[in-house]
């Protein structure tokens, strides 16, 4: 049970006091693989929800799509519903010969607060295209057609893209075959791991040969931060723009993992499914792997009167 042997990550301090605490999995390996810092149990298993995107994409551009540079990164996306990633969407339907009548993520408004509210304000409902996961099945979409593969029924589990996904998912994480396979929140499948094999998978793609699927995936998301996540607001934008060459992706639930360029590798699952502890407990274990992580990054404070009043603090 996820619930088992799950340790305090991270302290919420008021006034010096500790107010509440959120608890979990977490573990940061070096660039062999060995343990350096571990909360709970690195080997429980669960849903890594949008942490597998980077995966997914591995597996698309296994399947012959052509993306690269921030199309590539928008595939790895949970994107905030921009202009920019909207259009993005459009650009990798459009390069495949198709069109956004052909998404079958769930519709949904822009994931950006203020984003959310402009769609709202000139009249749009709810919309695949603003969803987003958009660009993930964008470019499932567009590996289908590169590989000749039927569009219509892309999603489910036994079609031979996300076959080839569930292939995937098993050899970078070195779980083996998923034990779970369930429905994501978009629609598309989704296959579990261990804290540990999702940690392991994001070290193998920052230290892929060049031209390997794996680099060119991590090379994108690094290059390209704004494109994975959003302007402003966004914890794995924030973290790949002030640490070079670090490759991030959160997911609901309080999933988050991360690789330095080097190999060394961290994932967290944070049992109540809250995001707040996320950025502390993130930065805290790139710290312990050496990361030069910048003063102040993935700090988050506590208000009382709308000022700080407190901050969340790493266990």
């Amino acid at each position: 049970m996820i619930d088992e042997r799950a340790g305090t990550l991270a302290h919420v301090v008021r006034g010096g006091v500790v107010e509440s605490a959120h608890r979990g999995h977490l573990v940061a390996l070096d660039r062999d693989g060995t343990p350096v810092r571990q909360v709970g149990d690195p080997d429980v298993v669960f849903f890594p929800r949008s942490s597998l995107k980077p995966l997914q994409a591995v597996a698309m551009l296994r399947a012959g799509v052509e993306l690269d540079g921030e199309l590539l990164a928008l595939a790895c996306a949970s994107h905030s519903g921009e202009p920019m990633h909207v259009d993005g969407v459009r650009r990798i339907l459009a390069g495949a010969g198709r069109t956004e009548d052909d998404l079958r993520n769930t519709p949904d408004y822009p994931l950006s607060e203020d984003v959310g509210a402009a769609w709202r304000a000139d009249g749009h409902d709810p919309s695949p295209l603003a969803q987003n996961c958009s660009g993930k099945h964008a470019a499932m979409i567009a590996a289908c057609v590169a590989a000749g593969w039927p569009v219509e029924g892309y999603r489910d589990p036994a079609h031979p893209l996300q076959k080839l996904v569930r292939e995937a998912v098993a050899e970078l994480t070195g779980d083996g075959d998923p034990v779970h396979v369930t429905v994501d929140g978009c629609g598309a499948p989704l296959y579990s791991c261990t804290v540990a094999g999702l940690a392991r998978a994001f070290s193998r793609l920052v230290t892929a040969a060049p031209g390997t699927a794996e680099h060119r995936v991590a090379t994108a998301m690094a290059a390209h931060p704004a494109w994975v996540g959003g302007s402003t607001g966004r914890t794995a934008t924030h973290l790949m723009a002030g640490i070079p060459g670090l490759i991030c992706k959160d997911g609901a639930e309080g999933v988050c993992a991360a690789a330095l360029p080097g190999g060394a590798a961290m994932a967290v699952k944070v049992l109540d499914g809250a995001m707040r502890p996320v950025p502390v407990v993130v930065t805290a274990a790139l710290r312990a792997l050496g990361g030069a992580v910048p003063e102040g990054l993935g700090r988050v404070a506590v208000r009382g009167g709308g000022e700080p009043v407190g901050e969340v603090r790493p266990a």
